[in-house]
């Protein structure tokens, strides 16, 4: 959420996915927010009592995807082409892009490459009213548990290269404690809902504590 992020928080990598004022799931992002800026983590990520869980865990991912967004945005300028030739997480762990529609056969590429790939088609979910509706009485479809578990199994890839590749220029922005509240939010919230799979069993203990 915008407050964690200080100064930079204008800059972002992709166009923010905004929730329109005055909706439902702007009363739920707000609810959200406060609870978050209370500093209790695990409480924030809770369903409200009352409250649909699709509604909540559509709101939790726009939300994700625009943090993810300003973080990567503030080291663009280092994830470059020559500087991160492939999309990876340290020498285990090598990323190949598809999308099960455009480009169908996983492809290796950069990681700007992979990351433009990325937001792109997750803002094309995100826009998508038939996945996400945004009014009040139109029902998420069945698939939505599933889009949302592949939207954030992705969004966690991004995580991961940022703190393999690229800590030391977040720690030099002196943006490190922006990131590690934010994966540590995003990590309580699948935790709970176990709505991705984690590929990095380590990760999770090093970049939780």
């Amino acid at each position: 959420m915008s407050f964690l992020f200080g100064s930079r928080s204008s800059k972002t990598f992709k166009p923010k996915k905004n929730i329109p004022e005055g909706s439902h799931q702007y009363e739920l992002l707000k609810h959200a927010e406060a609870t978050l800026g209370s500093g209790n983590l695990r409480q924030a990520v809770m369903l409200p009592e009352g409250e649909d869980l699709n509604e909540w865990i559509a709101v939790n991912t726009v939300d994700f995807f625009n943090q993810i967004n300003m973080l990567y945005g503030t080291i663009t300028e280092f994830c470059t082409e020559a500087s991160c030739p492939v999309m990876s997480a340290g020498p285990r762990y090598e990323y190949h892009w598809a999308d099960g529609t455009n480009i169908k056969k996983p492809i290796k590429c950069s990681a700007p490459k992979y990351i433009d790939y990325l937001m792109t088609w997750v803002q094309d979910q995100l826009d998508d009213e038939t996945l996400f509706p945004s009014k009040i009485g139109v029902p998420f479809p069945k698939n939505f548990m599933s889009v949302a578990k592949t939207i954030l199994k992705r969004l966690f890839r991004v995580y991961a290269h940022i703190y393999h590749q690229h800590f030391d220029s977040v720690m030099r922005l002196q943006e490190e404690a922006h990131l590690n509240t934010s994966f540590k939010h995003f990590i309580f919230f699948v935790q709970v809902y176990n709505s991705v799979v984690m590929e990095h069993s380590s990760a999770l203990t090093l970049f939780t504590m």
